[in-house]
């Protein structure tokens, strides 16, 4: 690895855009999860597309690691420079291209969050649909196949991204899919660069599908008496076809937080946080069809509202939860973990979660988005004690383990990174050595994020 090389060599274009500082140098090393700084020798800014192919090319001659960087939101690891090298900053590459209202589609650079896009598509009727809570880049979720609180009706980003602009560890620059909703040409390329996090190339544009803004929504919180209550409302409400918007659970110990950070007062049981899309009759129809349903499952306090600074207030609180749980207990860092399960073992994966970190005095209160069997667990340890991070480690990976004897997967959203490499022998088996052998054939020399996702390399 010749780092120096590659760095006059990209100074040599990026000017001032390439950046040193130890404050940069610590930002781009940091994660809001219990990882260590890992600063990288530098950060670039690019602001196009050609620029990056010349970064990438720059350090393939190198041999010099390159990772990518949107807010820096993720959760296991994956925009860190553990081994070092340059950290692409797609900041600047935050323009919204196009927006075809006719195909109902939009062309963006990486950059662009998902709050500017729909800000940017408030006139249009339109809107981008997936809300992970963060105010993440659109790169990044692509790169993490984000999903989130509304991928229960209209699915994660593997369902909304229908192409991209990649930038290859050879520094070339490849399309892949189309603004058709369909094809049949040939291998899957868009699908297998979301959700690889980086490992295979970086993502420099993407082909997103919109939705139409709803004619009216509706918005509402339910409290339940046990987390199984809760989580049999939500299967029934699915079974009946109720087309959820949103369906959120948070449980006593995240109520009690939440209460305590946003001077809430909701009583300290498990809630349902619900949404509705549709026309004014239709959202009020399917709010009263819940109704019903939650009270044959002793729900109470049902309260909904259709008015926009009303249902601000709510989801403002549930994406908020994290730094809630994190107030609870000051000083402390968190292993945010999540798993996804069959729906219909999602209430039996709680409570056995809930009942083992009891058992072992880990505090992790749970919340997630029980529309599609997905749960996150907040473990909050103690900084700097390591007999409390072990005991939070083992508890997480019990979860990975009860998650896959009941069918599931070691995370729903949050992604491999290298906080959950360690599990994806478990859940792929042979299939991890597969992905092994493409991530080697598309990028040999191993400079694309190393150390995350894949097996690691002799």
């Amino acid at each position: 690895m010749d780092t120096q090389t590659a760095l006059a060599d990209l100074t040599s274009f990026l000017g001032q855009r390439l950046s040193r500082s130890k404050s940069d140098l610590d930002l781009h090393g940091a994660s809001e999860s219990y990882f260590p700084l890992s600063p990288p020798h530098a950060v670039a800014y690019p602001e196009t597309t050609e620029e990056v192919a010349r970064i990438v090319s720059a350090c393939a001659r190198a041999r010099v690691p390159v990772v990518g960087w949107g807010t820096g939101t993720s959760l296991e690891g994956q925009a860190q420079a553990f081994s070092g090298g340059v950290v692409v900053d797609f900041s600047r590459m935050n323009r919204v291209l196009e927006v075809a209202q006719a195909d109902m589609v939009a062309r963006v650079q990486p950059g662009v969050t998902r709050e500017a896009l729909n800000e940017e598509l408030r006139a249009t009727g339109l809107m981008f649909p997936v809300d992970p809570g963060a105010n993440a880049s659109l790169g990044g979720m692509a790169s993490t196949r984000a999903s989130g609180t509304t991928a229960v009706r209209y699915g994660t980003m593997r369902d909304n991204v229908l192409g991209l602009e990649v930038v290859t560890a050879k520094g070339e620059v490849i399309r892949t899919g189309t603004a058709a909703r369909k094809s049949s040409a040939g291998y899957d390329l868009t699908a297998l660069f979301v959700g690889s996090e980086g490992t295979l190339g970086l993502i420099t544009e993407l082909t997103l599908r919109l939705r139409g803004q709803p004619e009216a929504i509706s918005a509402a919180v339910c409290a339940f008496e046990t987390v199984t209550d809760a989580v049999e409302t939500v299967i029934d409400t699915i079974q009946c076809g109720i087309p959820m918007a949103r369906i959120e659970l948070l449980d006593g110990d995240s109520v009690r937080a939440v209460n305590a950070y946003a001077r809430m007062n909701l009583p300290e049981k498990p809630h349902l946080l619900l949404e509705f899309h549709g026309s004014p009759t239709g959202v009020t129809e399917q709010a009263e069809a819940f109704g019903a349903i939650a009270a044959d499952h002793h729900g109470s306090g049902f309260d909904w509202a259709t008015k926009p600074e009303a249902r601000r207030a709510l989801w403002t609180m549930r994406h908020n939860a994290y730094y809630a749980v994190l107030a609870s207990r000051p000083g402390a860092r968190a292993i945010v973990t999540d798993i996804c399960v069959p729906i219909s073992r999602l209430a039996e994966a709680i409570e056995e979660t809930r009942a083992d970190l009891a058992q072992t005095g880990v505090h992790g209160p749970i919340l997630g988005h029980v529309g599609d069997g997905n749960f996150h667990a907040t473990l909050l340890v103690r900084d700097g004690d390591a007999e409390e991070l072990s005991r939070a480690k083992a508890a997480a990976e019990r979860m990975v383990e009860r998650s896959l004897a009941m069918g599931g997967t070691a995370t729903g959203e949050h992604g491999i990174g290298v906080g959950k490499l360690g599990y994806m022998a478990r859940e792929h088996g042979a299939g991890w050595a597969m992905m092994g052998a493409i991530k080697t054939a598309l990028d040999p020399d191993n400079i694309m994020n190393p150390g995350k996702m894949v097996p690691p390399r002799n």
